[in-house]
């Protein structure tokens, strides 16, 4: 896995593929196509560790997120300020929401597993809530 700028965490791209629905007679390999740190489009599903006490940015990506907890606890809050704690096996759906991940654990890194979908931006009273530059 690969070392985050600047943060205690690190990831991995497992596939990707470059359209949704996906081609599979697409002769890239899915593993080396540039996915950048957040959904560029398609999909994308990545192995990611927070160190403990890793605390993400709020952030929002144009995607359908599928989030699994592999070990260790993560906590997820939420722009209004909701939080939930997830375990291993936990799983979070998240759908364009704002949102940031943090590790409570003083001394134990949590892996999660991901997989991002693109998605249409989401509208609220006319309004597109943008994605968070990354």
């Amino acid at each position: 896995m690969a070392p985050f700028p600047g943060a205690d965490a690190k990831g991995a791209v497992v596939w990707t593929t470059g359209s949704v629905p996906a081609d599979n007679a697409d002769d890239v390999k899915g593993e080396l196509r540039d996915a950048g740190a957040s959904l560029t489009g398609g999909s994308v599903m990545r192995i990611t560790e927070f160190g403990p006490g890793f605390v993400s940015p709020m952030h929002r990506t144009h995607s359908i997120d599928y989030a699994i907890v592999l070990s260790g606890e993560l906590e997820m809050e939420l722009d209004s300020g909701a939080r939930v704690r997830l375990g291993p096996g936990d799983t979070v759906v998240q759908r364009g929401g704002a949102h940031l991940w943090r590790n409570p654990s003083f001394d134990t890194p949590c892996r999660i597993v991901v997989c991002m979908i693109e998605a249409h931006p989401v509208m609220i009273d006319g309004k597109r809530l943008e994605h968070t530059p990354t």
